[in-house]
């Protein structure tokens, strides 16, 4: 691999907060958000964590003085509704917090590492909103706010200037199957966010033609049905590049009806499902973008290490080493 940073350690530092901080306004001007504090760990019997994929073990520790166990958040895709509620946001508004996770079961490669930033954010919606043009609207603005960041970027770092499509393109799972019916999960993004530059892959949780899903979505946050992951093509590594997933969340039918498809009915006791069934949460749309991500993106970077501190295997530092790349 023929590869070499665009920027030394210390201007990579600076233009980590430079994309950070550009990207928070812009996305919180897209979608009317206000910046709001989030926790690092919950109660496990709260059911505000997020299960993932249902596998993937959450780091836990004892408090001593409460005498309880508490989990580190995987995402904050459950507390971010709840906290619409609790702080009695209007309609039409939001939140985003910066959320930090460990991720213990994470398999370590150029784009995946043990710990995780991203911003969460969460909207009110309507019963009426519930539909997929309002999600398509949706995406849209958050693609607005990206590539308002990425020219950003570009006026202050010229060499590192990338012209993103005018334009994301809309693409089921069952319409990626569809055209290439022969391809993994992974070779159908790729095709197609090659072909396109930029796409949101959407309707993801329910099983396809061929009896799978396209990939696992946690059955109680977002309705299968509206969702997705924007997915843009990333010519520094020729892979399609996730950036963010989001969708409208469950509903008291969507909830019941997704968690008797994973056969986890036992979740509908705990405190977050029966305030969903009893309508003591308001209908939302959420989602979380990557922040090591998007300027792993931005900063046309080879490794997710190079924009974040994270841990890797010694052999691995040294192997990307003599690629040329720093992790920091």
């Amino acid at each position: 691999m023929q590869y070499k940073s665009e920027l030394n350690l210390l201007d990579t530092e600076i233009a980590i907060k430079f994309v950070k901080d550009e990207f928070e306004k812009e996305l919180s001007k897209a979608l009317n958000l206000t910046r709001v504090s989030a926790p690092l760990f919950v109660e496990p019997s709260t059911g505000l964590n997020d299960n993932l994929n249902g596998v993937e073990r959450a780091v836990k520790f004892d408090v001593l003085t409460l005498k309880k166990e508490v989990e580190i958040v995987q995402s904050l895709a459950k507390w971010k509704r709840n906290a619409l509620a609790k702080y009695a946001f209007p309609a039409e508004s939001g939140l985003y917090t910066d959320m930090n996770a460990i991720r213990r079961d994470e398999t370590l490669d150029a784009l995946h590492s043990v710990y995780v930033d991203q911003w969460d954010w969460e909207k009110i919606i309507t019963r009426e909103e519930r539909k997929f043009s309002y999600l398509k609207k949706t995406v849209k603005n958050v693609y607005k706010a990206i590539k308002k960041t990425a020219s950003k970027v570009g006026a202050k770092y010229p060499v590192l200037f990338r012209e993103l499509p005018k334009d994301i393109t809309f693409i089921s799972t069952s319409q990626l199957e569809k055209e290439y019916p022969n391809f993994t999960r992974k070779e159908r993004e790729n095709a197609a966010a090659k072909k396109y530059g930029a796409i949101f892959v959407y309707q993801i949780g329910w099983d396809l033609k061929d009896g799978a899903p396209h990939d696992g979505r946690a059955a109680d946050y977002d309705d299968w049905k509206l969702n997705g992951d924007i997915v843009l093509w990333y010519d520094v590594l020729g892979i399609a590049f996730e950036i963010s997933s989001m969708g409208i969340r469950v509903d008291e039918k969507s909830l019941v009806k997704q968690l008797k498809k994973r056969k986890e009915t036992y979740k509908l006791e705990n405190p977050y499902c029966q305030d969903i069934i009893n309508g003591r949460l308001p209908l939302t749309i959420g989602g979380g973008i990557g922040q090591s991500r998007l300027c792993m993106f931005l900063l046309r970077k080879a490794h997710i290490g190079e924009v974040q501190a994270s841990i890797w295997a010694d052999e691995d530092i040294e192997k990307y080493r003599k690629q040329g790349i720093n992790l920091l």
